[in-house]
């Protein structure tokens, strides 16, 4: 019997890579990790060998991948900064699914998002569909996942949700409110990655929770269960967003993108099939309300900053 199979995880170090790596590792199976961040503290005590991202140099790039059966791809960016920008993600994950070709790599999961169009005019969902596209025509076998909002244990997103209703007296709900989330726990999405990755037949599925809520539905259960005195209100959607970037100056964050308020109003956050995943938002908010939000989660200081 030989040795258990190698497993490639983009950003184990990160968030989603972090649980799927840590299912992997459960299962026996040997984990290695490319990261844009090898120098940060190590989740996994030296049991996920770290190597830094060659995007620039392919051949090194590719011999970061040979021997592994499967490579599990969670790299993205959630917005443009500074040098960052969505077409450099777009050529840096071409240049990696050409790499796990030349490399014999047997399988590539990829995490992409719900609705991901070629025309859309938001460029997270354009570039991820780019993706998805050149992922099926790569001759790589491969599962594509399409997750909406993830939460989970030291999430961004639904974090700092919590944070402005326990922080400020006014929370801004953009629009009506009314545009549906259907949001899923990342320890579902990493079990589906993991499954994903020992099938060997094409797929493509979107990865969302047993249920859609409204976003203001979603943001009046979660200030109830944290027993926030925030008053909720609609405003236009160009006033959230000043009001975003203001609270992004104290913080010294990005917390919110005009994007990212035109992709939610559009209702892109949730899927139009069955759900796909176990774990109910409603369970987890009950078991996890007293920690929620306590403190601001930086998306700069996770993914965007050097360390």
């Amino acid at each position: 019997m030989g040795p258990p199979q190698l497993n490639i995880v983009t950003g184990a170090f990160g968030y989603a890579g972090r649980y799927i790596a840590q299912r992997l590792l459960e299962r026996g199976e040997r984990v290695k990790t490319l990261t844009g961040h090898p120098l940060r503290p190590d989740p996994f005590n030296g049991r996920v060998l770290a190597v830094p991202f060659h995007f620039d140099r392919p051949a090194e790039l590719t011999r970061s991948l040979e021997g592994a059966s499967t490579l599990y791809n969670t790299y993205w960016v959630r917005f443009a900064y500074k040098q960052t920008t969505f077409d450099r993600a777009i050529q840096n994950t071409l240049a990696l699914f050409q790499a796990a070709r030349d490399a014999g790599v047997g399988r590539v999961v990829h995490v992409s998002i719900t609705k991901a169009r070629e025309d859309s005019p938001l460029p997270y969902f354009r570039g991820k569909a780019i993706l998805e596209r050149a992922l099926r025509e790569s001759g790589l076998s491969y599962a594509i996942l399409r997750p909406a909002v993830l939460f989970g244990h030291d999430d961004i997103l639904v974090n700092n949700i919590a944070w402005c209703l326990r922080t400020f007296p006014t929370f801004v709900i953009p629009g009506s409110g009314n545009y549906k989330v259907q949001p899923i726990h990342v320890e579902d999405l990493a079990e589906m990655a993991v499954h994903s990755g020992h099938e060997r037949t094409d797929s493509v599925a979107d990865a969302v929770g047993p249920e859609t809520y409204s976003y203001e539905k979603l943001v009046r259960l979660m200030a109830q269960a944290i027993g926030s005195k925030s008053h909720i209100v609609h405003v236009a959607p160009a006033l959230a967003l000043a009001l975003a970037k203001a609270i992004g100056l104290i913080v010294r964050d990005v917390l919110l993108t005009r994007e990212e308020i035109d992709g939610l109003m559009a209702g892109l956050l949730a899927s139009d099939g069955p759900p796909t995943a176990k774990t109910r938002f409603t369970d987890w908010l009950k078991q996890n309300a007293n920690t929620l939000g306590r403190r601001y989660a930086s998306e700069l200081a996770r993914h965007y900053q050097s360390g």
